[in-house]
C-alpha cells in the first residue's frame, strides 16, 4: 500500500473515505492501486483517463509511465490517440476488431494517414 500513496499522495489522505465517495479520478488511483497490489508482470487498462479532468488524466498518465518503468508491461486500449502514442511504446490501430496499423509509438505519430485520421493533422 506504501507504493501506491507515493504514487498517488491523495490517496493517503482519503484513507479513511469509502471509494464511491471519491471523485472518479480518486477512484481511477484506487482500481489501479488494487490491480497492482497481486503485483502482476501485466497491468491491462481500459480509458484509464476517460472522463476525468485534464488534471486527473495526466496523473493517471504519469502512474501509469511510473508502473511501466517498474517493468511491469501495460496494455493500454485508449481512444485518445494522441495521449496513448505519448505513453506506449508500440501501437495497434483497430478498425471493427481488426488490426490496420501497427508500429511503434513514434512511426505511427509519423504516418499520414494516423496524424490525418486520428490526430486532425
Amino acid at each position: 500500500m506504501h507504493a501506491c500513496f507515493s504514487m498517488f499522495p491523495r490517496l493517503k489522505e482519503r484513507r479513511g473515505q469509502k471509494v464511491m465517495s471519491m471523485s472518479g479520478g480518486e477512484q481511477q488511483m484506487v482500481a489501479i492501486c488494487r490491480a497492482l497490489m497481486s503485483k502482476p508482470k501485466l497491468l491491462m487498462l481500459d480509458e484509464p483517463g476517460h472522463g476525468l479532468a485534464p488534471l486527473m488524466v495526466e496523473e493517471v498518465q504519469n502512474a501509469v509511465r511510473r508502473v511501466n518503468a517498474t517493468g511491469v508491461s501495460v496494455l493500454l486500449v485508449e481512444q485518445n490517440v494522441a495521449s496513448a502514442l505519448e505513453l506506449v511504446q508500440r501501437a495497434y490501430v483497430l478498425d471493427s476488431g481488426h488490426i490496420t496499423l501497427s508500429g511503434t509509438a513514434q512511426e505511427l505519430a509519423d504516418n499520414d494517414e494516423v496524424r490525418r485520421s486520428y490526430l486532425g493533422i
